[in-house]
């Protein structure tokens, strides 16, 4: 079905050597057949903006020729990660999944046994990982870039660095690769709810996600909840997905009460509010949530919605504004991790009324800080919230606004729900994320696997 990787290599070697000579921006006229978004392979014509791009895209191939290893000396196996949606810019993108790589990158340490080089985008990697590196110039930010730099980019980088194994943290491996490939499933939400994506991201990740699965050597799953999902979606044998859970950052911990007290007054929030935490898109059910929260509002408390704008999300001011709730709703956009910890102690009752998730990972950052939480009973965060929350219905309005009744005015409820809470997130660490990952890589080159 596909040509082999000697003939994609082959191919990738004759771009760069007829190319290297290209005009500068504005005088290419260069078009090259893409498959973009996993939907098509339409070309695109000359004189276009993306004609432009990708013809630079294949100039700059030629610098993934030049080695850029920084770090310790080889090990016996060669592991690469790919590191390019380590965002280095704030907002929706530099969320969930970029804490993930970012945390992981951390935590893996170079061994006897395994070498590490993180494939990293333009902006490079944040200083306190200690990893190898290789910088790639392709400008990777562009989501047209990225895709073509991992199926085409990455699969020639692998082969001049002679990587052994290859990780695609969310989701998607280069399908053109001589080496085998490992990939982390976060969730798989763009089929279980197709209609709360847009059309091309959701073929996309479809597409792509499916035969990068199927190539795989070993699929990571963040819960048992997205493994069985794995096997039973992407016809992935179990004995091929391993179960990884996320850990909690040290920087989630209960803090100082006068600190909080003050931090509290300087965002001008009342004593009694309501915090969710999570990029504004239809599968976190924030319209839901500010409806349940409209049948409770007494007129004092708030709900503050922290989290950068995604996609389909115009339903949610909508809802604010017919229920009147201007003054009681507040969003405060994208906030940054190390700040974070500030608004779960602060707030009274963390709600995460999400449809559908890989993991959850803010129920147990809110738990971490101390704070009751009401999550929704949708698989996996039962899983995620053990016995330390309430959980409700998230199609349910009314069973949702009962419950954060309850947590804001029963003070010994949100007490046990917090002792409880604390024990809970302490059970997860990075470290033992990284530790196990590492042990899935060498699985992935046991022989027979």
């Amino acid at each position: 079905m596909f040509a082999s990787s000697p003939s994609i290599l082959q191919a990738r070697s004759e771009l760069v050597k007829h190319t290297s000579a290209l005009p500068a921006r504005g005088e290419a006229t260069i078009g090259i057949r893409v498959l973009y978004g996993g939907t098509d392979g339409s070309e695109f014509a000359p004189q276009t903006p993306f004609t432009h791009t990708f013809s630079q895209l294949a100039v700059l191939a030629q610098y993934d020729i030049i080695p850029a290893m920084t770090g310790t000396s080889r090990g016996n196996v060669h592991v690469a990660i790919n590191a390019h949606l380590l965002s280095s810019q704030p907002g929706y993108r530099s969320a969930g999944v970029h804490h993930y790589i970012y945390q992981l990158l951390r935590h893996l340490k170079q061994t006897d046994d395994l070498h590490y080089t993180v494939l990293a985008g333009e902006g490079g990697l944040p200083p306190d990982i200690s990893l190898s590196s290789r910088r790639s110039r392709w400008p990777t930010g562009r989501v047209p870039a990225r895709i073509l730099w991992e199926q085409l980019g990455q699969p020639w980088t692998l082969h001049r660095i002679n990587a052994d194994l290859v990780h695609g943290p969310v989701f998607i491996a280069p399908l053109f690769c001589t080496c085998p490939t490992v990939i982390t499933i976060h969730d798989l939400s763009f089929i279980r709810l197709p209609h709360l994506f847009r059309p091309a991201n959701r073929l996309y990740l479809t597409v792509m996600t499916r035969l990068s699965a199927r190539r795989a050597r070993r699929l990571i799953a963040v819960s048992a909840h997205t493994a069985a999902e794995s096997a039973k979606l992407l016809g992935v044998p179990v004995e091929r997905i391993d179960v990884i859970y996320h850990g909690v950052d040290p920087i989630f911990r209960p803090l100082p009460q006068d600190q909080v007290d003050a931090f509290r007054q300087k965002q001008e929030l009342p004593e009694r509010f309501v915090l969710c935490v999570g990029t504004l898109e239809p599968r976190k059910n924030h319209a839901r949530l500010v409806e349940a929260f409209a049948r409770i509002y007494d007129g004092e408390s708030k709900l503050v919605l922290v989290g950068g704008k995604g996609w389909l999300y115009d339903d949610v001011f909508a809802k604010v504004e017919t229920l009147g709730l201007n003054e009681a709703v507040v969003f405060k956009g994208y906030v940054p991790n190390e700040d974070l910890s500030w608004w779960y102690n602060a707030a009274t009752v963390f709600a995460y009324p999400s449809l559908y998730e890989g993991w959850g990972m803010p129920i147990l950052e809110a738990q971490a800080c101390g704070t009751a939480v009401m999550a929704s009973n949708a698989p996996p965060l039962p899983e995620t919230a053990g016995d330390a929350a309430l959980l409700a219905n998230p199609q349910n309005v009314e069973e949702m606004a009962t419950y954060l009744d309850r947590l804001l005015k029963d003070e010994s409820l949100r007490s046990e729900l917090q002792e409880r809470g604390l024990g809970r997130a302490h059970q997860f660490t990075w470290m033992r994320t990284a530790q196990e990952t590492a042990c899935v890589y060498r699985r992935a080159l046991e022989k027979g696997d």
